[in-house]
């Protein structure tokens, strides 16, 4: 019966235990993972710009997985064998105080300490040395101590070694899994972009008009690195439409990225209706501006959640967006209709109609402030002809921004930006900057435009 009562106890806190520890690592590996996760949606651009996507996803993935799973069972095994090899340290001990003998344990015990993988090498041998002075001091002994206790002896000996290998082995293996946490809190504590929602808040219809305003504007990428704007002045007023163009890294993307606050200010402000867009939390303005881009952005879900992922639309609005962007035929003739569900990225839709999804999702939003960062450069001249007949109609009342892939869409603009170097060289009406000693003038003779052509346009 006691016997029985011992092993019912045994079972019982071994049940325990088990739970304890499974419920630690799953709510360890929880809060690791929602920190992680918290903050790298949190973190400013440069540094996706500056960190390989495989690395970011070897924290969510495999350095996830170790906390998961291998830590928790090496921590598991690193306690039952520092548990038997504390007993079985014990119980030779004990033996060894009646033989006068409990200094060759102690002594072998810190040569556990400096060892690495090779140890085993050493505990083998340690472990031969315990096994060969147990039986030897068994056999001086034996008219003193009774059989029981040679046996026990003896049986604890025999297993010394293997408890040390595996007690070795799963301290090292610890140590080497316990390196997924370090990586995975260094992503969760890296310093985040500007606060979310401050507590000053533009007025509930802001952006009203429209108007823009670049002061002395500067920026760089990253504090060790130059300028990429160098004192960018300048005035957009409502509903104006505006060209942006210039070479390769003339400083186009980074004046439109400013806009959403992806980069930070250097030195400067921008003026959006007057409100220094700095002073306010970043989804305050970036709720409140639109920007269609050159890669188009869809998630995998159905075709109503990637139009309307907030759901803050009726259907019929949402038909009404897919007309004007000629799309309405298309989903019509689907057999799921708005339900139709779209792969991941858009995989199984074209890239015409990726980037006409993009457009009706930009019409739903009625934003006050459009921009277009080369949003046609990807697509074929029908479906540029349809993006930009139905911009000119539906965002009439907008203030729109136009990075140009093609010259010929933004030779109909209010005004056009040249940009060099970081710096706006020319901002004028396209008319007036078709002059022979003009920037804008050598870049649209190389894509075949002439002065006739804007006065047809």
């Amino acid at each position: 019966m006691k016997f029985k009562s011992l092993y019912v106890v045994l079972g019982i806190f071994v049940f325990v235990a088990t739970v304890f520890l499974a419920n630690a690592s799953v709510s360890a590996s929880r809060i690791l993972h929602s920190k992680l996760l918290n903050n790298i949606l949190r973190v400013p651009m440069v540094f996706f710009d500056t960190t390989p996507t495989g690395r970011i996803l070897n924290r969510f993935a495999k350095d996830i997985f170790t906390v998961d799973e291998a830590i928790p069972q090496s921590f598991r095994s690193w306690i039952l064998y520092a548990v038997l090899t504390t007993n079985q340290a014990n119980a030779l001990l004990n033996l060894n105080r009646h033989i006068g003998t409990s200094h060759y344990w102690q002594t072998y015990m810190l040569y556990n300490v400096p060892c690495d993988r090779w140890v085993a090498i050493r505990l083998e041998f340690v472990g031969n040395l315990v096994v060969f002075f147990a039986a030897l001091f068994a056999v001086i002994s034996r008219n003193s101590l009774d059989s029981g206790m040679v046996g026990l002896s003896i049986s604890y000996a025999l297993n010394v070694t293997q408890t040390l290998n595996w007690l070795v082995r799963m301290t090292s293996e610890l140590e080497t899994n316990i390196v997924a946490v370090e990586r995975v809190s260094e992503y969760a504590e890296i310093e985040n972009e500007a606060q979310w929602i401050t507590d000053t808040r533009p007025p509930e219809k802001w952006p009203e008009e429209g108007k823009l305003q670049f002061d002395n504007f500067k920026v760089r990428y990253r504090p060790e690195l130059d300028l990429v704007l160098h004192g960018v002045t300048c005035f957009i007023d409502s509903k104006e439409k505006i060209g942006i163009v210039g070479r390769t890294g003339a400083g186009k993307s980074s004046l439109t990225n400013c806009l959403f606050r992806i980069i930070e200010a250097a030195e400067g402000r921008i003026l959006i209706d007057g409100v220094d867009i700095s002073s306010i939390g970043l989804h305050d303005l970036r709720s409140r501006l639109t920007i269609i881009p050159q890669d188009p952005v869809l998630f995998s879900g159905s075709l109503r959640m990637n139009l309307d992922p907030f759901n803050k639309f009726s259907d019929e609005e949402i038909w009404k967006v897919l007309e004007l962007s000629h799309l309405k035929s298309f989903v019509f003739g689907l057999e799921e209709g708005l339900q139709y569900e779209v792969a991941e990225g858009g995989e199984n839709l074209s890239v015409g109609q990726r980037q006409l999804l993009c457009l009706a999702r930009a019409l739903l939003r009625k934003s006050r402030i459009l921009i277009l960062d080369e949003a046609t450069a990807a697509v074929d001249l029908e479906t540029d002809d349809l993006i930009q007949t139905t911009i000119r109609k539906e965002f009439s009342h907008c203030t729109v921004l136009t990075i140009a892939h093609r010259l010929h869409t933004i030779m109909d603009s209010s005004r056009v930006m040249v940009l060099d170097a970081g710096k706006i060289v020319e901002f004028d009406s396209p008319s007036n900057l078709l002059d022979k000693h003009s920037h804008f003038y050598s870049m649209a003779k190389n894509a075949g435009i002439t002065q006739t052509d804007v006065t047809v346009l």
